[in-house]
Order: structure tokens, then C-alpha cells, then sequence
């Protein structure tokens, strides 16, 4: 009989991409925030920058070496506009790529906003052992990818796998 796997509260990092907002007007990465800790994630910490490749690039490379960060969520940046550089600024930094998160993304999606669900570059992977997702800017894009599939894949309790032991150890 195998022993039932423990829920693992893990350090998680939020980064908003954005010309416009400010972390006061910045409804989606509060609302990942809220709902990571709502899990029982613990919140390591909070960023905003503008939508530049090196300004983006910069933050999360500074949260992969962090040896107590797990998981980053990045807010914004992943459409088609000029401005949206966030999937150019962060793909580079991967050791793998999570193919399926995007696919699955678009697919959860296509139920709430139809076929505009192409525009999506939503994207994932691990670098360093960190696990850093790519979402839309929208508050509902990131409730959809938080409560329908990133939720599950950080909680060492989900099968028949998730992403947990794929994780750098924090202490």
C-alpha cells in the first residue's frame, strides 16, 4: 500500500506585465495572488514591469536562481499586440517546455471566449527547476488557468502526476 501524498505549500512568485497597470490597479495578479493563497501557497513575491523583454526577462531570471522559489506566474504580455514580448522574454529561459499547458489552456478556454482563444500564446516550462507559466492579462484568464489546471498540477496529492516533485526543494 503506498502512503497518501501530503499537501506541499510552495513558495509561488507573481510577475504583471503591463504598460498600464500599477500593483495597486492590477486586479489579475492580486487575483492569483488571492487564490494561491487560498490554496495554502504561500506568496514569495510580487512584481510589475513594463512589457519589455529585458525588463520581464530580468525579473524571472532573478526568481529561477532564487533557491526558494518554486513556482513563477506571469500575468500578461502573451497576445499578438507589438507590446506583448512576455512569451519572446521568458521562452529562451527553459530547460523544457510544457507543451501541453498551452494546448490544454486554449482548450479550457475555447468554452469561455469561443475561437478568440487562438490569440492566446499562454505557454509553460521549467527552468532550474522552477516552474514558470505564461497567462493572459485578463483576471478571468487567470481564474481559468489557476482553479482548472494549475491548481491541480502544484498539489502533490493530484494523479496520477503533477509537477511537485519536478520542484527544487524549499526549506
Amino acid at each position: 500500500m503506498t502512503a497518501t501524498k501530503e499537501f506541499e505549500p510552495l513558495n509561488i512568485c507573481v510577475l504583471t506585465v503591463s504598460d498600464t497597470r500599477t500593483i495597486e490597479t492590477d486586479t489579475s495578479g492580486q487575483k492569483l495572488q488571492d487564490l494561491l493563497i487560498a490554496t495554502g501557497h504561500r506568496l514569495h513575491d510580487r512584481k510589475l514591469v513594463t512589457d519589455d523583454i529585458y525588463q520581464i526577462r530580468a525579473a524571472v531570471s532573478n526568481w529561477i536562481v532564487d533557491s526558494q522559489a518554486q513556482v513563477v506566474l506571469v500575468t500578461g504580455g502573451t497576445g499578438f499586440s507589438g507590446r506583448d514580448s512576455t512569451v519572446e522574454a521568458i521562452t529562451p529561459l527553459f530547460d523544457k517546455t510544457v507543451v501541453g499547458f498551452g494546448e490544454l489552456f486554449r482548450q479550457v478556454s475555447y468554452d469561455e471566449i469561443g475561437t478568440s482563444t487562438i490569440q492566446s500564446r499562454a505557454t509553460a516550462g521549467l527552468a532550474n527547476r522552477t516552474l514558470i507559466f505564461c497567462l493572459p492579462g485578463s483576471t478571468g484568464a487567470c481564474t481559468t488557468a489557476w482553479e482548472k489546471i494549475i491548481k491541480d498540477q502544484l498539489d502533490a496529492r493530484n494523479k496520477p502526476c503533477n509537477f511537485v516533485a519536478q520542484l527544487r526543494i524549499s526549506k
